[in-house]
């Protein structure tokens, strides 16, 4: 982006996945998900003594049943400092739409995250789907950030006993349809002051639905725009794609944006 005119952007990309093995979310009982994170706990501590991650696992599970104790359990506060700082998610027990379809069931068992050393790498497990792996950067180079994130789950797919779930027509198996494909969203924070001299993202809106973009608030779906004017996007198809497209049609729609963000100086 820096042949846009642009500095160092807050990029993330992220990516859902589900593994053989186990139920989809919405259909896994406590045991399960205690199990699903007994598993998930030979990639954490693989990446945790890797040069390149580092880092360690933050769990919400009380205990592991008949297993004992739960050596990764944190404390509330110490999950309420994450939740603030954007590295954990929220309390999914408080989601109607996630409850009514049994994917916040049994809160908090089966739900945490691994954070690298520099925290710019995540997975979080329990959420919407078994696994959200993602990246965070600040830079200029979007494939970049797509690689390192590709780096990330092959190693964790590495791992004996962990496949992720995929269909012949459909790709990667996700809760929600709308991920279904390649699972995988990529956004910027891109700052618009112009478009968004009226507090609002209406305009920005506007101008992203022909470009195939989703607008959103800087802390995600449901929130406000930054103050100065600062937005999230992502494009918003997922299926019958590939991940190169995505990066793709973001740079695109970083270009067009910023030129109508030219045309509306007052």
């Amino acid at each position: 982006v820096a042949q846009l005119g642009l500095g160092d952007l807050s990029m993330r990309v992220r990516v859902g996945r589900n593994l053989t093995d186990f139920d989809l979310p919405g259909m896994m009982d406590k045991s399960q998900r205690i199990r699903f994170e007994q598993r998930m706990l030979q990639a954490f501590e693989l990446l945790c003594g890797h040069d390149a991650f580092g880092g360690c696992v933050y769990s919400l599970t009380p205990d592991f049943g008949d297993a004992g104790a739960n050596p990764n359990l944190i404390t509330a506060a110490q999950y309420d400092d994450l939740v603030a700082r954007h590295i954990m998610f929220k309390n999914m027990d408080r989601d109607v739409y996630l409850k009514s379809a049994g994917i916040s069931s049994d809160w908090p068992y089966g739900r945490g995250c691994y954070v690298s050393r520099d925290e710019q790498f995540i997975i979080w497990f329990g959420e919407e789907d078994q696994l959200r792996l993602m990246t965070m950067v600040r830079g200029t180079k979007l494939r970049s950030v797509f690689a390192r994130l590709k780096t990330l789950l092959d190693m964790v797919e590495s791992i004996d006993g962990i496949q992720f779930a995929t269909n012949e027509d459909y790709g990667f198996v996700t809760s929600c349809p709308s991920n279904l494909g390649t699972g995988m969203r990529a956004s910027v924070h891109l700052r618009l002051p112009n478009l968004t001299r009226d507090g609002t993202d209406a305009r920005v809106k506007e101008l992203a639905k022909p470009l195939g973009l989703s607008v959103r608030g800087t802390g995600g779906e449901h929130t406000p725009i930054g103050k100065d004017g600062t937005v999230d996007i992502s494009p918003r198809a997922r299926l019958f794609i590939q991940e190169s497209d995505i990066i793709s049609a973001l740079y695109n729609g970083i270009r067009v944006l910023l030129e109508e963000e030219r045309k509306a100086v007052a």
